[in-house]
């Protein structure tokens, strides 16, 4: 007992190493918007192609059965991969027209959607703190865009990354669905391995080339920021909340913010710091208030 008790700490330690790590991860991933010279779609399909490779090769090591129940839920996993093309596409396209804050910071908007879709896919009642939190991310974006004219190249990185937002959000729906059913590394191997086939023509038609350097820095970014980063999420949740990861989850756009600033030399406005202090901040408080008390069958 006491052995057990002695444990525990350490692995709670472990869980938040891991999901601190995940997260800086994913927001670093951002940057290769910037420091890759491609399309989005180039990105997104060197992205796909590299984390399908790891994702299918630790599959096979864990001996994970990959075979769909029935055909549904193979067009299911076929179409969430098309859905997973879409959103990494437009989430780099919108670090390309603006900058990396913009594009983070707009994606981080996905937990809104999310709320207003559960009562639709789920028949989940909508909360109070719910509109609250959507009326305060909606006044962070009003932050952060400084007109409507689309000629704006930050309102157009907004218009993007909210885009990117509204179909990751769509995203965790449906995987709600199978995730219950199907390992979360099998999952991940399908939509990558699907996302990166459906663009694989596109090498073929759009004018792009790739130095050596790309090619590095897309495998970094499908080996350590995607397949890893994804393990690394999904490990931590064995020792840590839900409620909490996704609070550290949502450091993402502070962790790419900061890598932008000392990496690339960005520095964002302060409409826009103004702006994702209050998305970041309404969406942590939110999923504070949200949780289940002790006690709670919820």
């Amino acid at each position: 007992m006491i052995l057990l008790l002695k444990n525990k700490p350490m692995k709670n330690s472990a869980g938040m190493i891991e999901i601190h790590a995940a997260v800086l991860l994913f927001g670093l991933a951002g940057l290769f918007g910037k420091l890759v010279a491609a399309p989005s779609s180039i990105i997104v399909f060197g992205r796909t192609s590299f984390a399908f490779a790891v994702l299918s090769a630790t599959v096979f090591l864990l001996k994970k059965d990959i075979r769909p129940r029935s055909p549904g839920d193979f067009w299911a996993l076929f179409f969430l991969g098309i859905l997973l093309a879409g959103h990494w596409i437009a989430f780099f396209k919108s670090i390309q027209v603006s900058t990396v804050a913009v594009g983070l910071l707009t994606f981080s908007t996905f937990p809104i959607f999310v709320t207003f879709m559960e009562p639709v896919f789920f028949r989940e009642r909508l909360r109070p703190i719910d509109i609250l939190t959507a009326a305060i991310v909606l006044a962070g974006l009003w932050c952060i865009v400084p007109s409507l004219d689309l000629g704006d190249h930050i309102t157009r990185g907004a218009a993007w990354g909210v885009a990117s937002g509204v179909s990751f959000a769509l995203l965790s729906i449906l995987n709600r669905k199978y995730v219950a059913t199907y390992s979360p590394l099998v999952i991940a191997g399908y939509q990558n391995g699907v996302a990166a086939a459906v663009l694989f023509p596109f090498c073929f038609f759009l004018d792009f080339s790739l130095s050596q350097k790309d090619v590095m820095l897309l495998a970094v970014l499908g080996i350590f920021c995607t397949a890893l980063s994804h393990a690394l999420f999904i490990r931590s949740l064995k020792f840590i909340k839900t409620q909490l990861a996704s609070i550290i989850a949502g450091l993402e756009p502070v962790y790419g913010t900061a890598f932008a600033f000392l990496l690339l030399g960005e520095r964002p406005g302060i409409r826009t710091l103004i702006g994702g202090l209050l998305i970041v901040g309404s969406i942590m408080i939110g999923t504070i208030l949200s949780a289940p008390k002790k006690g709670s069958m919820a």
